[in-house]
C-alpha cells in the first residue's frame, strides 16, 4: 500500500521496533537528516537515537488522545528530556495543550491544523457522477444512501433503517462500502435474510449496456470508495456505531454531502467537531435515530444542500495544514544545513597493521582502531557487539575512578598546588582532535602581545623523553625533536617562537619550574582539564561541534573521559569547527551547556584556513613561498593524517575547493616510516595526484630523509588559526580577567 501511494520513495521500511539497540543500529545506518513523525509515532529508545546524534524530530499531523496522555504522564522522566528536542506540528489546539502538557517545550509547539484537509481528495465531474450512476445501476433512484467503512453490526443497523426508508420511498439505493472487502460473502448472506437481492460491483462493472437495478449494492473492490461516495443523497461514516473510534469524515464531505455518524468517533474527533458545529454532520446513538435522520434528511430537500454546502465549505477552509507545516519544515532545515562542504563525500583509506606498507604501525594502534570502528561503524558483527559489552562494563568502571579522584581532590583528601602566576588551562571532555593545540597557541601568542611573559605546559605525549621535565624550547631555541619532545609540544615550540614550551606529566613540577626559571607570569596548560592536581583560574573547555560529545559514552566504550556533569568546573566554553556544524546543532549544544553549567560565556570558533608551504620550506622556516588557497582549488589531491578527527581537515580542504582523491588515515600521533611514505607517494603518483597535503602535527613526525628526499610530488603543510567568530570580546575578557586577578600588571 506504500508503495503505492508514495512511488517515488527511495526505500520504505517497517518502523523498527523500539528496542534501544535496533533503534541504535537502524539510525546508524539511515542517518536521516530529519526524521518527520506522523500523528502518533513516538518512541523513547528511537527518539534517544537520534537525539545522541544530533538528528532534528519533527512531527507533522500530530495527534494525541486523552488516554495517551494519561499513559504517557507515567513516563513523566523518560520523556521530559525527549520532548524538548521535537518540533511539533499539531492538528489542533487541543493536541497542542496534551503534547505541552506532557513536557514539550512551548515554543516548539505549533497548530497547523489537519493534513488530511488538504489531500487531493477525489474530484467528480457530472460526467464521472453520471457514469458511476449508469454503472451501478442507479440513474433516476432517489434516495441513494451509501454507507462507508462499515464494520460487523454497522451493515445490519443500515439494513433495518433502508428497510423503513423502503416503505416511503420504493426507488431508494443501499450502498455499502465495508471496511474490509474479505467480508463480501457475510454481508451477501445478511442482505438476504432482509430479503433483497444484492448486486456486487466487480460484476456490474463487467456487463455492457444496461445494468441490473438492485435495491442494494455491495463495493467490493478496492480504492473506490472516495468516489462512490459522489453518488449518495446522504453519507453514512462507519467504524462508529461500534467501539472503533470511527473513519474518515473528510472524503464525504469534500463531495458536499450530509454526513451521519455514530457516537464513538475518538480517532477523529478534530474533524467531526468541525463538520458537527456547522451543522454538516450529525451523530446518531442507535438504528431508531440513524433511521429518524436518514428520513429528515431526505425529506427535507433545504436542509440536505445545507448540510452539504457546510460539509464543502469546512474543506475549503481549513486547506492549508500541509503548507504550514512546510513553512516549518523550511525553517528547521535553514537551521539545520551544513555548509556544503560537510557533505562533500571521497574514498578513505584506513590503514591498518596488515596493510601494504604498513609494518610500521603499532599493535596499540591497530587495538585503538578497532575499537573505534566497533564504537562508531555503521555496523557491528556479532563479536564486536560482545567486545562492546565488555567496554560498557569498563566504562562504569572507568567512571566510577575518575568521579572518586575528583571527589578526593574536592573534599581535600588530595591537595591541589598553587602556583605564584595566572594558569588557564585549555582542555576538553573527550578524546580525539577538538583543536586544543592551535587554541593554545592562539592564546598564548595574544597574551605575548600584552607584554606578559608566557610559559606553556605541555604533557608530552608519545614523547620519548623519560625523565619528569623537558625543556622543548626556552623560545629562542627549540632544545628537542619531535620524536623525543612528542609532535604536540614540538609543533609549537617552532610555531611559537618567543613562548618558552616545558613537557612533563607533572604540571605542578613543570609549572613551578616556568615560575622559577622562566619568569613566568601566565602558564598556558595544554590539555589540563583533568590535570586537577596543579590549581587554575580559568578553564577554557573546547568542544568540537561537528563531532560533540560522541556516543554519550565514557572510555573506553565512547570518547568522553569524564561524565558530562563535569562540564560545571568550565570557565569558559569555545565551541570549534563551527563552518562544520548546523545552527541547530549549536543551539542544541548551548542548551546542553546550560544545562550543566550556565555561568559559562560560550564562544564561536572555526579552524581558518590561511595558505599551503611546502614541507621543506616549512622545517627551514621559510615563508615566503607560501602557496595560496586559490592555487590548488579545483586540483587533484591526496590527503593523509594521523589526528584525531581526521575527517574535518579532510572537509577543510574540500571546503577551499579542493578535489580529494583519496583521504589515507592513520591512527591519532602514529609516526610515520620512509616505506609508508613511499606507499603514500606511490598511490598518490598512481592516481594522478598533482600534490600530498597534510597537517603541521603530521609533518613533524614525517622522516627527514623523505623530505629531502628527490620526491616527484610536492607535499604541503595546510596552515591554519583559530578564528573567532562570536563572542570575540567575552573571549578576551575572561582571559583579561583571569590574569589581572593573578598579576599586578
Amino acid at each position: 500500500m506504500a508503495r503505492q501511494i508514495i512511488p517515488e520513495a527511495d526505500a520504505i521500511i517497517y518502523f523498527p521496533l523500539d528496542l534501544p539497540f535496533v533503534s541504535e543500529s537502524v539510525v546508524k545506518r539511515i542517518r536521516p537528516r530529519i526524521f518527520m513523525p506522523v500523528e502518533t509515532e513516538l518512541w523513547p529508545n528511537l527518539l534517544r537515537a537520534l537525539r545522541e546524534r544530533n538528528i532534528p524530530v519533527m512531527m507533522v499531523n500530530g495527534r494525541i488522545s486523552e488516554k495517551s496522555v494519561k499513559t504517557y504522564r507515567y513516563l513523566y522522566g523518560i520523556w521530559d528530556d525527549m520532548l524538548n528536542t521535537v518540533s511539533f506540528c499539531m492538528q489542533s489546539s487541543i493536541d497542542a495543550d496534551y503534547i505541552r502538557h506532557l513536557g514539550a517545550d512551548p515554543s516548539k509547539i505549533y497548530v497547523t491544523g489537519n493534513t488530511k484537509f488538504d489531500q487531493t481528495y477525489a474530484e467528480v465531474t457530472q460526467e464521472d457522477l453520471d457514469n458511476y450512476k449508469k454503472e451501478l445501476g442507479i440513474e433516476g433512484a432517489y434516495p441513494v444512501i451509501v454507507a462507508g467503512s462499515t464494520h460487523p453490526t454497522e451493515e445490519k443497523a443500515m439494513l433495518e433503517a433502508f428497510k423503513t426508508i423502503k416503505e416511503t420511498y420504493p426507488e431508494a439505493r443501499l450502498v455499502i462500502a465495508p471496511r474490509k472487502p474479505e467480508r463480501t460473502n457475510e454481508i451477501v448472506r445478511l442482505v438476504g435474510h432482509f430479503g433483497y437481492e444484492v448486486g456486487l460491483r466487480s460484476k456490474l462493472l463487467k456487463i455492457d449496456g444496461v445494468r441490473p437495478q438492485y435495491p442494494v449494492l455491495l463495493i467490493d473492490t478496492i480504492g473506490e470508495l472516495g468516489r462512490i461516495y459522489s453518488v449518495g443523497d446522504v453519507v453514512f461514516v462507519g467504524g462508529s456505531l461500534i467501539n472503533h473510534g470511527g473513519h474518515n469524515v473528510l472524503e464525504p464531505a469534500a463531495h458536499a454531502k450530509p454526513i451521519l455518524v455514530g457516537p464513538s468517533m475518538q480517532n477523529f474527533k478534530d474533524s467531526y467537531s468541525l463538520l458537527s458545529k456547522v451543522g454538516a454532520c450529525k451523530m446518531v446513538s442507535g438504528i431508531p435515530e440513524l433511521t429518524k435522520e436518514l428520513l429528515d434528511i431526505i425529506n427535507d430537500d433545504k436542509r440536505r444542500a445545507k448540510m452539504g454546502a457546510a460539509s464543502l465549505q469546512v474543506i475549503k477552509e481549513n486547506r492549508g495544514a500541509a503548507v504550514r507545516s512546510i513553512e516549518y519544515l523550511e525553517d528547521l532545515l535553514r537551521i539545520t544545513t551544513v555548509p556544503a562542504t560537510i557533505m562533500s563525500r571521497y574514498p578513505t583509506n584506513i590503514r591498518n597493521l596488515n596493510d601494504e606498507g604498513g609494518i610500521s604501525l603499532r599493535h596499540a594502534d591497530y587495538i585503538i582502531q578497532y575499537v573505534y570502528q566497533m564504537v562508531h561503524g555503521t555496523e557491528t558483527p556479532f563479536m564486536g557487539s560482545v567486545l562492546l559489552v565488555v567496554l560498557r562494563f569498563f566504562s562504569y568502571l572507568y567512571e566510577f575512578g575518575v568521579c572518586s579522584k575528583l571527589w578526593l581532590y574536592n573534599v581535600g583528601f588530595f591537595k591541589q598546588t598553587k602556583l605564584d602566576c595566572c594558569v588557564i588551562s585549555i582542555g576538553n571532555i573527550t578524546v580525539g582532535g577538538t583543536g586544543k593545540t592551535p587554541t593554545a597557541q592562539k592564546v598564548a601568542a595574544m597574551i605575548k602581545s600584552m607584554g606578559y611573559n608566557v610559559v606553556i605546559l605541555n604533557r608530552g605525549y608519545r614523547s620519548h623523553w623519560d625523565k619528569e621535565l623537558g625543556v622543548v624550547s626556552d623560545g629562542k631555541k627549540i632544545f628537542m625533536t619531535a620524536y623525543e619532545a612528542g609532535d604536540e609540544a614540538y609543533l609549537m615550540a617552532k610555531t611559537l617562537p618567543g613562548i618558552p614550551v616545558i613537557i612533563g606529566k607533572n604540571r605542578a613540577v613543570t609549572g613551578q619550574f616556568a615560575v622559577d626559571k622562566m619568569k613566568a607570569e601566565v602558564i598556558i596548560m595544554d590539555d589540563g582539564y583533568q590535570h586537577w592536581h596543579l590549581y587554575r583560574d580559568l578553564d577554557v573547555v573546547l568542544v568540537d561541534t561537528y563531532n560533540m560529545f560522541g556516543n554519550g559514552c565514557l572510555l573506553p566504550r565512547g570518547t568522553l573521559r569524564e561524565p558530562l556533569k563535569h562540564l560545571d568546573r568550565a570557565g569558559l566554553f569555545l565551541l570549534t569547527k563551527t563552518d562544520q556544524s548546523s545552527q541547530f546543532s549549536r543551539i542544541n549544544l548551548r542548551k546542553n551547556l546550560a544545562k550543566y553549567n550556565d555561568r559559562a560565556p560560550v564562544i564561536e570558533s572555526i579552524h581558518h584556513p590561511k595558505n599551503f608551504v611546502e614541507i621543506a620550506d616549512w622545517y627551514k622556516g621559510i615563508h615566503e613561498n607560501t602557496l595560496e588557497l586559490s592555487e590548488l582549488e579545483g586540483k587533484k589531491v591526496m590527503v593523509f593524517s594521523a589526528i584525531g578527527n581526521p575527517s574535518s581537515f579532510e572537509q577543510t580542504l574540500a571546503g577551499i575547493g579542493l578535489d580529494i582523491l583519496e583521504a589515507i588515515r592513520y591512527p591519532d600521533h602514529h609516526d610515520y616510516g620512509m616505506l609508508e611514505m613511499q606507499y603514500i607517494s606511490e598511490r598518490a603518483a598512481s592516481k594522478e595526484a598533482v600534490a600530498l597535503i597534510t597537517t603541521g602535527k603530521d609533518a613533524v613526525k614525517i622522516p627527514t630523509e623523505f623530505i629531502y628526499f628527490n620526491r616527484d610530488l610536492p607535499l604541503y603543510i595546510l596552515n591554519m588559526d583559530i578564528m573567532i567568530t562570536e563572542g570575540q570580546d567575552l573571549f578576551e575578557k575572561a582571559i583579561v580577567n583571569a590574569i589581572k586577578k593573578e598579576t599586578k600588571k
